[in-house]
């Protein structure tokens, strides 16, 4: 996936598309709420390497639902 920089109000919303996808507890959730919160650069880090390792299909899907 190619380098994609996403403000905090777009991880926010992905948060809550992954919700609806693979689950409010999921940990990939959990961390993006936590960096649209926080907005440090640690808790981004680990979000977007969590996001990362999602299934493509879970990925394509929540960047879809950012779309709409």
């Amino acid at each position: 996936m190619e380098e994609l920089k996403i403000d905090r109000d777009a991880m926010g919303r992905l948060a809550k598309a992954l919700a609806f996808i693979c689950g409010p507890d999921h940990p990939t959730t959990v961390a993006l709420k936590a960096a649209a919160e926080s907005g440090s650069a640690q808790e981004i880090a680990k979000a977007r390497k969590l996001f990362l390792g999602l299934k493509s299909s879970d990925r394509r899907a929540a960047m879809a639902m950012l779309a709409d």
